[in-house]
């Protein structure tokens, strides 16, 4: 018998906030795949598979709301659970071109000092390999904003795929003034959608998603607002759904 594929570790992020929508004005950013990527064509939220420098305790020095024992806990884990939410911030800045960061004294990007233009080059160089995401934050002297990341779902993929990833996705309120740009390489287009909106064109047949893309727009759906989405209960971590993630 012919052994199962492991499951490579992997993160992804929701970023929400409220639109020009006179009614449920949630929106969530959302990135297609380019088709010959894994998923093509596929609506996704940014995310992708951990890099062993996201277990890297330099880069967990440099975190902030949220530490490494609070994050294992979240995510029902004995340890190792901070390097899934590093993970998820490092792809949210290569993907999408946004970093949930803030200064060392607890305010956001000061982006008006021309760190708006050292970003979009940094965002190059960590996705071509060539910068590591600590040596952004040193070099700029930021540090990741955890606070509030929220957990929201655990996907794997069930065994008999070619390719399967152990998944945490998290959500986390979209900050100001920043880029919001898929790549141009792996992502090919970009966009803010309402999640009904996004359900409604996947049923119509022109927005195609995986299941547990789906379900997490359904969940987070039901809420109207960004302030109302973020004020809910924690959810616990709980056994592992299965599907393609």
């Amino acid at each position: 018998m012919t052994p199962p594929v492991p499951t490579r570790d992997g993160a992804t992020v929701m970023l929400v906030r409220d639109g020009h929508h006179a009614e449920r004005p949630l929106e969530v950013f959302m990135l297609r795949r380019h088709p010959r990527t894994a998923f093509g064509s596929v609506h996704v939220f940014p995310g992708g598979v951990l890099d062993a420098a996201d277990h890297d305790p330099a880069v967990a020095a440099r975190v902030q709301g949220l530490s490494g024992e609070g994050a294992s806990e979240r995510l029902g884990l004995h340890q190792g659970g901070l390097a899934s939410c590093i993970a998820a911030v490092r792809e949210s800045f290569e993907e999408a071109g946004v970093l949930l960061a803030c200064h060392p004294d607890g305010a956001g990007l000061r982006l008006h000092s021309g760190l708006a233009t050292r970003l979009a080059e940094h965002r190059v160089a960590l996705h071509a390999g060539q910068r590591s995401l600590l040596a952004i934050l040193d070099q700029e002297d930021l540090v990741l904003d955890l606070g509030d990341m929220h957990y929201v779902a655990h996907w794997i993929t069930p065994e008999g795929a070619p390719k399967r990833y152990d998944t945490r996705f998290f959500l986390a309120r979209a900050p100001l003034g920043q880029v919001y740009a898929h790549d141009n390489e792996e992502l090919i287009s970009s966009e803010w959608v309402r999640p009904p909106d996004a359900l409604a064109r996947h049923e119509a047949g022109g927005f195609a998603m995986i299941f547990p893309t789906i379900s997490c727009l359904e969940d987070i759906g039901r809420f109207a607002t960004t302030d109302e989405l973020m004020a809910r209960p924690p959810i616990p971590p709980t056994r592992a759904n299965l599907g393609v993630a």
